[in-house]
């Protein structure tokens, strides 16, 4: 397979049809929906919010601390993962906070049309017909992997910009094309990390395969080269990774690496069947597996499908070329991701299973299929029959008798028999078509043409199904959305008083605070600061990739500064019941109403008394939010410094923790709280007076950001109860400033600067070789 170099003129041709196609995807969604396309799950309860959230977090000041993200937590560290370093966010901020929910989709037809236009680049050098490349960047925009991750938005983001990555090193390798590949190596570092930790195992696999196979010819000269832009581009697009690693190393939620048969087998032989299933038919919606229900399924990003074709053009030119770099290439992929370990290592092996790299075989998937489609020597039917053996085949989950104790004999183990069948008929329609349009053209030049135009059509029809199924199947629970999201609760945010508090939400939808500016209690993202994850266990919450408190913990409110709590009004009667004494009406706003807490704390105040660690966790932790409300919870290195200033609370007191004496542990605090705490983008500021020394508790997440200065003075800031923050203070009156800077950020942004010199002067070099060069000529 020898690569031919080809102008790369219908690049625009291929943004503008990808663009065509995914704004043909979404309009019926656009109309249905008003002017606002709302998906389901994660895409409108994080990717809608974070979106609106960041743009006006950052018009608003900017600032490195977030409080409304969950408890408090770093702005870069809580959203680098989601949307800080990407393109397309930054372009966003050209508008209006209050039009990104209407700006979605826009956004993702972009992304649609830069994956196809990025796609087009690449394959351009291994087609000899660019209709061909046309074709093959349809078939990548609108892969089932794209058209699955709309749910996830941001992953569209690496979809999109992945090609240029492996277009910039085909053109630093063929054409001695310097400096492309440091600039595409740094905003793909910069878009995301964590995806960026697999692009460079396959660019290893991508390389290695090119190179045993004769298509790339270097060397020692062009790899030192490639060798250095490599590090100077993760040197230019460290500047969220490094802060994001040294935040995530603190992270319990970071998995420890599998062992045993973990590295060999995955747990579940559903997994395997799942896998293979991913690669033939139609994405499943990503919460809604259709067949199978054991292993690791849901939410993986689990799906390599090309629309109209499917494996077809894949399997026919794996049968029919030995020895070329895509045939290494995919049948490596196909062992990794078989093989929990390898699959693993996309991912810095992590023991948890995910799919979501699939998206860069999925391009050679892109490449494989267009060359096989204009080579004469690939009998295209070799890849049609099995395609077909294998839709065929999955049927015997239907089929098969299965014996149910209570219902007796059934026949057929698939969860959802309907959807099945449809996923099963757009497989068998998709290919039918091919193979019509392949009699008919195989001969004639019209055939990229036509098989374009039917792959937009038959990607914009498979796509639609596959959104409206999620979409529709969470009808009733997201119909009241954009009422209560966006009208609702961005009018109670202008009407809500200023000042330090949280507030709380019952059967909304999630993030609401976000909207309103406000740390919330009821929280979802997976990023937030390390100590939120560790605290919250500790008091009977569990913490994974959200933050929700039961309502009946009462005390965990109090301690928390918990001012307000909002709840459909049609859910309020349910509340009140619930919530019991404390709460009391505070206004209504729209479909929302408003209770206030009659037992809210400062988010400032000190403590004379103190538990040990292993005295803590003696309690109960139903009760230890009660006990948190009492006293800290110091270690011996705590003691040892500051133990004068707390005594150590009697034996009988760590277990009266009822409701009774919740009240007379508030009134005690309450005589010790500040009198006034204002919150900023960079920290918090508290103004308390005591009558003697003592350790003031700061009802935030602790965070080795943040510093302290008491009346001036530098001071410590301890990490006590469990994951929040103290301050010695002295007698008298104090002001207290916590200010946070991201941990990391300043080391990474001088290696970004560096690393940028560097370029700048090896490209200087470069082009200073080059007329050298021109000179002599």
């Amino acid at each position: 397979m020898q690569p031919l170099n080809r102008p790369q003129n219908k690049y625009w041709l291929a943004f503008g049809l990808c663009a065509l196609g995914a704004a043909m995807v979404f309009l019926p969604f656009y109309i249905v929906d008003g002017g606002i396309f709302l998906y389901a799950g994660d895409f409108n309860s994080q990717q809608i919010p974070f979106y609106y959230y960041a743009n006006e977090f950052v018009k608003s000041g900017g600032g490195s601390f977030s409080w409304a993200t969950d408890l408090g937590s770093g702005f870069i560290n809580s959203y680098s993962f989601y949307l800080v370093g990407s393109p397309f966010w930054w372009l966003s901020l050209l508008f209006p906070a209050a039009w990104l929910p209407f700006l979605m989709a826009p956004l993702l037809v972009l992304k649609f049309a830069v994956a196809g236009g990025g796609a087009y680049l690449w394959l351009r050098r291994y087609t000899k017909d660019p209709n061909m490349a046309v074709l093959g960047a349809c078939l990548y925009a609108f892969s089932g992997f794209t058209v699955y991750n709309v749910f996830f938005n941001h992953f569209v983001d690496v979809v999109a910009l992945f090609p240029y990555l492996l277009w910039a090193l085909d053109e630093a390798v063929h054409e001695k094309r310097r400096g492309p590949f440091a600039l595409l190596v740094a905003l793909n570092l910069l878009n995301n990390y964590f995806f960026f930790a697999g692009q460079i195992v396959f660019l290893l696999i991508y390389f290695i395969c090119m190179t045993a196979s004769g298509s790339y010819r270097i060397k020692g000269r062009d790899f030192a080269a490639l060798a250095f832009e490599s590090a100077v581009g993760c040197g230019m697009g460290c500047v969220l990774a490094w802060p994001a690693l040294l935040s995530l190393a603190q992270n319990p939620r970071t998995v420890d690496l599998s062992s045993g048969f973990g590295f060999l087998l995955y747990g579940k032989t559903q997994q395997y069947a799942a896998i293979v299933y991913s690669l033939f038919f139609p994405p499943d919606s990503p919460y809604m597996p259709v067949i199978f229900t054991e292993g690791v399924i849901k939410w993986t990003s689990m799906t390599a499908y090309l629309p109209l074709l499917g494996m077809a053009g894949v399997i026919a030119y794996c049968r029919c070329k030995n020895g070329t770099a895509f045939k290494r290439i995919l049948c490596t992929c196909l062992v990794m991701a078989f093989v929990p370990v390898l699959n693993s290592s996309f991912y810095a092996l992590n023991s948890s299973f995910y799919a979501r790299w699939y998206y860069m075989p999925v391009l050679v998937m892109c490449a494989a299929t267009v060359h096989a489609l204009e080579d004469g020597s690939v009998d295209i039917q070799k890849g049609i029959r099995p395609t077909l053996a294998v839709l065929f085949a999955f049927c015997a989950f239907a089929l098969v008798p299965v014996k149910d104790e209570e219902t007796g004999w059934g026949i057929g183990v698939i969860e959802y028999p309907e959807k099945f069948w449809l996923n099963l008929g757009l497989a068998l329609l998709g290919l039918a078509i091919f193979w019509l349009l392949w009699l008919q053209c195989r001969r004639r030049p019209a055939l990229a043409r036509r098989l374009t135009s039917a792959v937009l059509a038959f990607g914009c029809l498979y796509s639609i199904t596959h959104i409206a199924i999620g979409k529709f199947a969470q009808w009733d629970n997201d119909k009241n959305w954009r009422a209560q999201q966006y009208q609702d609760a961005r009018a109670l945010a202008e009407k809500l008083p200023a000042g330090a508090y949280r507030v709380d939400d019952y059967e909304c939808y999630d993030n609401v605070g976000l909207w309103m500016g406000k740390s919330c209690l009821q929280f979802f993202n997976s990023t937030v600061a390390p100590s939120i994850l560790e605290f919250y266990p500790q008091v009977d919450v569990k913490r994974d990739v959200r933050s929700e408190p039961n309502l009946d913990q009462y005390a965990l409110r109090g301690l928390l500064g918990v001012r307000y709590t909002v709840c459909p009004v049609n859910k309020a009667l349910e509340f009140e019941e619930k919530a019991g004494e404390g709460w009391v009406r505070w206004g209504t706003e729209g479909q929302l109403a408003v209770y206030e807490n009659q037992n809210a704390l400062p988010m400032a105040y000190a403590y004379d008394s103190y538990v040990t660690q292993e005295e803590f966790e003696a309690v109960g932790k139903s009760q230890r939010a009660n006990l948190l409300l009492r006293a800290l919870v110091l270690d011996e290195e705590q003691l040892a410094a500051y133990g004068g200033r707390v005594e150590h609370l009697p034996e009988e007191e760590r277990t009266a923790l009822t409701r009774e004496n919740y009240n007379r542990d508030l009134e005690a605090r309450r005589g010790m709280a500040a009198s006034d705490v204002q919150l900023d983008s960079r920290g918090l500021t508290a103004r308390i007076t005591l009558e003697e020394e003592k350790l003031v508790l700061l009802a935030v997440p602790w965070d080795e950001g943040f510093s302290a200065v008491v009346n001036g003075q530098k001071a410590p800031v301890l990490k006590v109860s469990g994951g929040l923050m103290a301050v010695p203070a002295p007698a008298g009156e104090s002001i207290i400033r916590l200010e946070y800077h991201t941990a990391g950020l300043g080391a990474s942004l001088t290696v970004a600067v560096c690393s940028l010199a560097a370029w700048l002067a090896y490209m200087a070099l470069q082009i200073h070789s080059k007329r050298k060069k021109q000179q002599k000529a």
